[in-house]
């Protein structure tokens, strides 16, 4: 929720700076929506994920794990290689290339630390949210929208 929240004021930010920027992102996010929509796993009108997604071992989980991967981010403008809301970008991309702690145990990007040994990577772990304050964000959230669904960047921008 925070993720789409950013990146929906991120747009409209942009409308208001730089409408034909903001047209071009809005466009891709439909386009991607209109891909993505036939294998969506939840409702594709609303672009909220199924629950079961989020359950671990399920199904719905497994499916997910590899949904859309090939699928560009609507925000990223392909002719410049930039990401168009950038200081809006959701969560992942902000940790993309330190070493952050999963459940899974430590995730990295492999081509930032190639070579490097378990130490050296562990050294360099980044922790997201020291505070918790994204969970008492997303507390207030819910109760101010009564609802805590989650989305896809380009059903949170279309």
């Amino acid at each position: 929720m925070l993720d789409a929240a950013r990146l929906q004021e991120g747009l409209a930010h942009l409308e208001q700076a730089e409408p034909e920027r903001a047209k071009r992102v809005r466009q891709r996010a439909r386009d991607s929506a209109a891909r993505l929509s036939a294998e969506f796993p939840g409702n594709a009108k609303t672009g909220i994920l199924a629950a079961e997604v989020f359950k671990r071992g399920s199904k719905a989980e497994r499916r997910f794990a590899d949904f859309a991967n090939d699928e560009a981010c609507p925000a990223l403008d392909r002719e410049t290689g930039l990401c168009d809301l950038y200081s809006s970008r959701p969560m992942t991309c902000r940790t993309f290339g330190p070493p952050v702690r999963a459940q899974d145990g430590l995730g990295v990007c492999e081509l930032c630390f190639e070579g490097a040994s378990d130490e050296e990577i562990a050294a360099c772990e980044m922790i997201v949210d020291p505070d918790d304050l994204e969970s008492q964000l997303l507390i207030s959230m819910k109760n101010g929208r009564g609802s805590d669904e989650q989305t896809l960047v380009a059903f949170a921008l279309k």
